[in-house]
């Protein structure tokens, strides 16, 4: 069965995702399609990107790279649900994706935003990075604005037509990740081929 990663991209202190992406685990819970399981950064501590070589040439020296590189790797597809600081990302989110490389190829990934303008413009960053990586972004994100899907800017009470486009988007996200499938095994023919 296909296996969903989702990944909490902030580790702020009072941070509001964790709301958010338990919203996500919930609903996607409820499937037959596929697993979810919840992945949160905050639980990974990862230094600014140390790696002596990029990550796409290899095995990393460092053990926290590989122990992140571990925890994603199994993974089919990804939910990336992540707040708007200042127009853009979380930097801790961009520090963990820099991270990987192959753990991320040929996977599906969705997006669950939230700021003051839905998170849209965080979404066009994760966007261009995932495509770099070889990911493919599914159309439908969900989009949450802290007006009106927070109260106080704090307590997650999302309107009711957010849980119909989670639904649509998971949909995708299962689907490509799915269709995605021989794609992966073959790159992981290929990187075994490669280190013998």
């Amino acid at each position: 069965m296909i296996s969903i990663g989702i990944i909490l991209g902030s580790t702020r202190p009072n941070r509001n995702g964790p709301q958010v992406a338990r919203w996500v685990h919930d609903l996607a819970s409820h499937r037959d399609d596929a697993t979810f399981e919840l992945v949160d950064l905050v639980d990974h501590p990862l230094p600014h990107l140390d790696e002596p070589v990029p990550p796409m040439f290899g095995p990393s020296a460092n053990q926290h790279t590989r122990d992140w590189a571990a925890r994603i790797a199994p993974f089919d597809g990804f939910v990336i649900v992540t707040p708007e600081y200042n127009g853009g990302m979380p930097g801790v989110l961009k520090n963990a994706i820099d991270h990987a490389c192959a753990e991320w190829t040929n996977k599906a990934v969705g997006f669950v935003s939230y700021g003051v303008s839905g998170g849209a413009r965080a979404v066009a960053q994760l966007r261009t990075v995932c495509g770099a990586l070889g990911m493919a972004d599914v159309s439908r994100p969900v989009e949450l604005s802290l007006f009106t899907d927070f109260e106080n800017h704090a307590t997650f009470v999302p309107a009711d037509r957010h849980a119909a486009a989670l639904a649509s988007m998971l949909d995708q996200v299962v689907s490509w990740s799915t269709a995605l499938a021989p794609l992966r095994e073959g790159s992981l023919v290929g990187a075994e081929a490669g280190r013998s």
